[in-house]
C-alpha cells in the first residue's frame, strides 16, 4: 500500500520535533560519548530519539518497515521487499551534537522503488526545519513554525556556491573540486548540507567519502522536491534501497544549465 503523503506531512514533522526536544534535553546536560563497533560516536539522545521516531512511524504507518541507525546497528535489520520503507537517522551529525555546535539533524524519510518520496529534516538547536515531498513541494520554518515554500536556484555565472563536510571532508572531495569553478566553500554539518542546496543558498554537494543511506535520504527527498537532484560520480541517480544500506560517492545540485 502506497501511503498518502500529503496526510503525513504534518505529523512526520511533528515527530521529528518531538524527537528533536528530547534530543535538546539531553544536549542541555553533561553526556555520556560511546563507541559503536564501527567507532562512530554514540549517545543516549540518538537512542531516546530513535525511539521516539519509532514508536510514532510505527503507530502512523504499521505496515510499513523502518530501517533506522541505531537499531541497524543493534541488528535489527528488517526486510523492505520491494514496497516502500522508512529511513531514519534520528541524530545525523553526533559529532556536531558532541562538539555542541547546533549543525546536527533529525532525519525521517520515505521511499518508495529506491527514491525519497517524503522526507523531514530539523535542526534543533537552531529550531529550523525543511519538509519536501515529491509531487507536492518542499518547504522551512523556522522558531515560529511557519512554513515557507524553497526551491533550487541555478549556479552563477561566477561560480558555484559549495557547502562540504565539516567533519568528513576528504582529499577526494578536494580533488573533485579541483576541477569546479567554485564561488565560495563552506563546511557544514549532518544533512543541512542539502538543505543548504535546497533552499537555494548553495548550488552545490559533493560528498567522495562514505555515507549511509539514513544519512542521506531525508535531506535527498528534500532537495529532489525543491527541483534539485543527487547523482553518483558517473551521473546515475542515488538510490535507494542497497545492499548494506551504503551510499557510493555522490554530488547533490540545485538547478544547471
Amino acid at each position: 500500500m502506497v501511503p498518502d503523503r500529503a496526510a503525513l506531512l504534518d505529523p512526520l514533522a511533528r515527530l521529528a520535533e518531538a524527537a528533536g526536544e528530547a534530543i535538546l534535553e539531553i544536549y542541555a546536560q553533561d553526556f555520556e560519548v560511546r563507541a559503536k563497533a564501527d567507532t562512530s560516536p554514540v549517545t543516549e539522545a540518538d537512542e531516546r530519539a530513535e525511539a521516539i521516531i519509532l514508536a510514532g512511524l510505527r503507530e502512523l504507518t504499521p505496515a510499513i518497515p523502518i530501517v533506522a541507525e541505531e537499531s541497524v546497528a543493534a541488528g535489527d535489520i528488517p526486510e523492505i521487499g520491494d514496497g516502500p520503507f522508512w529511513l531514519v537517522d534520528p541524530l545525523d551529525g553526533t559529532r556536531e551534537f558532541v562538539s555542541r555546535n547546533g549543525e546536527f539533524t533529525v532525519n525521517i524519510a520515505l521511499i518508495e522503488a529506491g527514491v525519497p518520496v517524503l522526507g523531514v529534516v530539523t535542526a534543533p538547536a537552531r529550531q529550523l526545519g525543511f519538509l519536501g515531498a515529491a509531487g507536492l513541494g518542499a518547504w522551512r520554518w523556522a522558531g515560529d513554525g511557519a512554513r515557507a515554500e524553497i526551491a533550487c536556484r541555478r549556479t552563477a555565472a561566477e561560480g558555484a556556491v559549495v557547502v562540504a563536510s565539516r567533519s568528513h571532508m576528504t582529499a577526494e572531495t578536494e580533488a573533485w573540486l579541483a576541477d569546479v569553478a567554485v564561488a565560495s566553500l563552506t563546511p557544514a554539518g549532518s544533512s543541512l548540507k542539502f538543505c543548504l542546496v535546497a533552499e537555494a543558498a548553495a548550488d552545490l554537494y559533493p560528498r567522495l567519502g562514505r555515507t549511509m543511506e539514513w544519512d542521506t535520504a531525508a535531506g535527498h527527498a528534500v532537495l529532489l522536491a525543491a527541483g534539485g537532484r543527487v547523482e553518483t560520480l558517473v551521473g546515475a541517480p542515488l538510490g535507494y534501497g542497497k545492499a548494506e544500506f551504503e551510499n557510493p560517492h555522490f554530488i547533490a545540485r540545485g538547478l544547471t544549465g
